[in-house]
């Protein structure tokens, strides 16, 4: 049983190995639990008429202006989770993503002016809680590790006009852009216009703003750089 899980599970993660500790009783509760996961995502694609590609769905997820939704295979979606696609150019998940429990993915609410876009590469995995906003567009590359409580706010409200409400002053869209083979801790906040580059660390609870090179630690409030990960 053991070689068969490693096997099914090295689909999505080719350098996976099952912990010698777990018991066969253990073994079975996880297979119980993807297995209804598994049948759950095939039952509820093929009622939208669309192909799960061997989507694992937990409960109460909800996929909002579907037909802008598009998914490579082996999605994996925790519980309470929710994709709204009212945007141009809409949400795209690449293969082996994973987005964890009570997690929202939505691009814009705005009928007067709707979002860009929120694009997700190959093998992202995103823990617990995150808010993924894409208005002015939310890109992120291939093999991003994320943790629990992660947000991205890709607009921002004007405000400079004193005498007028914030609210009817509009926002400005600058997107984000956060490159591959990243980690990024928990707790971290992510605002309009802030670029990450390619394997970044971002220590947890980081307010990131502004442009960041390729290999480097960041962190604090406002985040800056810490140090290289260039020998």
């Amino acid at each position: 049983m053991k070689y068969l899980i490693q096997k099914i599970v090295r689909l999505r993660n080719s350098t996976f190995t099952l912990d010698a500790s777990l018991s066969t009783a253990d073994l079975l509760q996880f297979v119980w639990t993807q297995t209804i996961a598994l049948i759950r995502g095939g039952v509820m694609m093929a009622l939208c008429f669309r192909n799960a590609r061997g989507m694992l769905r937990g409960k109460r997820v909800q996929f909002q202006y579907l037909p802008r939704i598009t998914w490579g295979s082996f999605l994996k979606v925790g519980n309470d989770v929710l994709f709204s696609a009212l945007c141009k150019s809409g949400i795209r998940l690449g293969n082996h993503v994973s987005i964890g429990a009570f997690s929202r993915v939505i691009v814009s609410t705005s009928l007067h002016h709707t979002g860009s876009h929120i694009h997700i590469g190959d093998r992202v995995g995103i823990g617990e809680y995150a808010y993924l906003g894409g208005a002015g567009g939310l890109t992120i590359g291939n093999d991003t590790i994320v943790g629990q409580y992660f947000s991205c706010h890709a607009e921002n409200h004007r405000y400079t006009a004193s005498d007028t409400l914030i609210r009817e002053q509009g926002v400005t869209r600058e997107g984000i852009v956060i490159g591959s083979n990243c980690w990024i801790g928990s707790k971290v906040t992510v605002l309009d216009g802030a670029v990450i580059g390619n394997g970044c660390v971002v220590a947890a609870g980081a307010v990131v703003t502004g442009v960041f090179p390729d290999k480097c630690v960041i962190g604090g409030v406002p985040a800056r750089i810490l140090k290289s990960r260039v020998l």
